[in-house]
């Protein structure tokens, strides 16, 4: 179907994953279960019924390189990227698909997924979008219900109403997170179901929803509408939607909408939002344990244990999650894997790293890692695969010292261009531009030392980048 096109949700951060998904590496790019990163196999399985040029990714401004990067490895070239300029809640970055989507096909219908859902069965949940794109085709508004498979509260819920034909359900009523008891009767009635945050409509339908339902929005998708293929596009883009509300699509259009069906889920299904959602979709041992990596477990019971590159042993435990990495570990009982996300907000607060990236960070052209950092100081080992090349920046706040362990390094220097070898060393001063490169066939390792008043990332200006950074 030509006018078919997937919107693939992938602004989110994924915080009860830590310490394996950061701020700079969320969810969707981690390799979790099933054959590839979740992103990957969540374009994967739109295959089967949506062209490759009508997949399209939406995410914020700070994941959209490493998105393209990832995807472009993948042999995912026809995929787009969309940008939000910040994060916005869905409600906003819905609409904002929604007119860009307007502009390339009128006759559009959106299938709006998140990037980091776990399907179990493809061909099943490609029959199920197939039933929402006809309640979609009759200008309804389809959201996909999931069979409870235990009272839950870690999620909303929908209830089914009467049978509207052909799959399709008529929506009485979306219900907030219950509490358990209130769970237990949802399952106990029959007719609840988990809302999935998988939709299915014209993208027509959805912007006169949001039109009707939040005017105030509406007005602000359609300056930035108006601005598209413009040359005043980015700035548009940049004043107006910060200003949108921040309201999620359920809250701003779904529960007030009178356009709502529902098609039951013909598909195993899980949104892995905690550590403890892997029992449902991993193998567990004899004991009910999974584990990853290098562990060695004596008599413990139904955990969860990821050692990320260190030698791990644990002992009798009972349903406790354990997840190690090279910068941070997690220790926490099952029962309070939703709470995990309140360890990123008290790192956040702290101002501490360990939230946005990992000590290791993967980058185009390779990777670094830090090894120590202190006041005025930061130390990094870099490693670029050959043919890589850093783009031509400068830094307002440090200077930095590179030496080579191993490999040949092209240094570009303000005006100069040369080579060094092992145990040769340069000095980068502040504001000077500079690019670092491997010109060889093996990998090239440095170490970097930076100094200056101020160490963050962000303290990079890109004067060219061949990765369009």
């Amino acid at each position: 179907m030509k006018n078919l096109h997937a919107l693939v949700m992938a602004g989110g951060s994924g915080t009860r994953f830590w310490p394996l998904s950061r701020e700079q590496w969320p969810k969707q790019m981690l390799d979790i279960v099933g054959e590839g990163t979740m992103i990957s196999q969540t374009i994967n399985r739109m295959r089967g019924l949506v062209a490759a040029g009508n997949i399209h990714i939406l995410t914020t401004k700070a994941h959209a390189g490493d998105i393209r990067l990832h995807l472009k490895g993948a042999g995912r070239k026809a995929v787009s990227v969309f940008n939000e300029p910040c994060a916005r809640n869905t409600a906003a970055a819905i609409g904002l698909a929604a007119v860009r989507l307007k502009k390339l096909d009128p006759e559009s219908i959106m299938i709006v997924l998140p990037a980091d859902h776990y399907i179990s069965d493809t061909k099943a949940f490609l029959r199920t979008l197939r039933s929402g794109v006809a309640g979609a085709e009759m200008s309804r508004l389809v959201t996909i219900g999931i069979v409870p498979m235990r009272p839950d509260t870690g999620y909303g819920y929908i209830e089914k109403g009467s049978e509207y034909g052909r799959g399709l359900y008529k929506v009485r009523r979306f219900v907030e997170k219950p509490d358990i008891k209130r769970a237990n009767e949802y399952l106990r009635q029959g007719c609840y179901y988990w809302n999935s945050g998988i939709f299915i409509w014209k993208t027509s339908a959805i912007l006169s929803e949001i039109r009707k339902r939040m005017p105030v929005m509406y007005k602000g998708l359609r300056k930035i509408g108006a601005a598209i293929g413009t040359e005043r596009e980015e700035m548009v883009l940049d004043e107006v939607y910060p200003s949108l509300e921040d309201i999620s699509i359920d809250y701003g259009v779904m529960e007030k909408s009178d356009r709502v069906l529902m098609v039951e889920a013909g598909f195993g299904w899980s949104d892995l939002g905690t550590w403890s959602a892997l029992d449902d979709v991993l193998r567990k041992d004899k004991a009910g344990n999974i584990a990853r990596g290098d562990v060695l477990d004596i008599e413990s019971e139904n955990s969860i244990i990821f050692a990320g590159g260190r030698f791990v042993a644990t002992v009798g435990l009972r349903d406790m999650v354990v997840v190690d990495t090279p910068d941070a570990t997690l220790v926490c009982p099952k029962e309070r894997s939703q709470d995990v996300r309140k360890v990123v907000a008290e790192l956040k607060r702290m101002d501490r790293d360990e939230h946005k990236v990992h000590r290791t960070v993967e980058r185009p052209w390779g990777s670094y890692t830090v090894l120590e950092k202190g006041p005025g100081y930061k130390i990094k080992r870099i490693d670029i695969k050959p043919g890589g090349k850093l783009s031509l920046q400068y830094h307002m706040k440090r200077s930095e010292h590179w030496v080579v362990i191993s490999g040949t390094a092209r240094v570009t220097r303000d005006n100069e261009v040369f080579d060094l070898r092992t145990n040769e060393s340069t000095y980068i001063p502040i504001s000077i531009a500079h690019r670092l490169e491997n010109p060889g066939k093996k990998r090239l390792q440095i170490i970097e030392v930076q100094n200056g008043s101020y160490l963050e990332e962000d303290d990079i200006v890109r004067l060219e980048d061949i990765y369009e950074r």
